[in-house]
């Protein structure tokens, strides 16, 4: 091969190298690090208005569904009115309780109510108190040591209006109609005494046991 073709050719491939490594360059931009090349490869269009939707689409429903907007719109909310209305049927065989002993005693010995009790405490009552009572963040309710209660009607107060500076919240607004307090509450004592697995130490001060009473004449069964 003669000297002018080898020049030629070695010019060529020198060409070749830097058109390469210009395109190499060209496509990898800036994208250098300890000398190793990464491709530029940009995100396709249509999956950044896809993830742009996505983005709109989730603040708009968090909005609609879980904070409310326009007000009274949550899941929670929902439920309360549902909750509600089926409690205000039930509620008129009994009239409006009165959150005193007689009434709570009256209804701890009353299974019908008392399991009404019992779905408001499993809807309200066990992520603080346990499924059982046991105790988890709030105390344990199935023991004879009670903080904030001295006797039974206690119970009653405590749930409505709270208790220990709003470690326990008040649910005057949440249970909105007063029987939900009052056959919470009975369900709540009828806790006493119960052997739950895995309770939780006692805590507040012991208390006499609650009253021996009779069912009341005008209670349902």
């Amino acid at each position: 091969m003669s000297k002018s073709l080898t020049v030629h050719h070695q010019t060529t491939q020198q060409t070749g190298e830097v058109a390469l490594e210009h395109e190499v360059q060209s496509l990898a931009g800036e994208h250098v690090y300890d000398g190793i090349t990464e491709y530029d490869n940009p995100t396709p269009g249509w999956w950044k208005w896809l993830f742009g939707a996505s983005c709109i689409f989730a603040a708009c429903y968090g909005l609609y569904f879980h904070l409310g907007a326009p007000a009274g719109r949550t899941i929670y909310d929902d439920f309360d009115q549902q909750a509600a209305a089926i409690f205000q049927r039930r509620f008129s065989e009994i009239g409006d309780l009165k959150p005193d002993e007689a009434t709570l005693l009256d209804y701890l010995n009353q299974p019908k109510w008392l399991t009404v009790g019992e779905i408001s405490y499993k809807a309200n009552c066990v992520s603080c108190h346990g499924q059982n009572g046991e105790g988890l963040v709030g105390p344990n309710l199935t023991d004879d040591n009670w903080k904030n209660v001295a006797k039974l009607e206690d119970i009653a107060k405590v749930i409505e209006g709270g208790a220990a500076n709003g470690s326990m919240p008040a649910w005057r607004n949440r249970l909105s109609h007063v029987n939900q307090i009052v056959l919470t509450a009975a369900y709540v004592a009828s806790l006493r005494g119960t052997k739950p697995s895995n309770p939780k130490a006692p805590e507040g001060n012991p208390i006499p046991p609650w009253p021996k009473g009779k069912p009341a004449s005008g209670g349902a069964q």
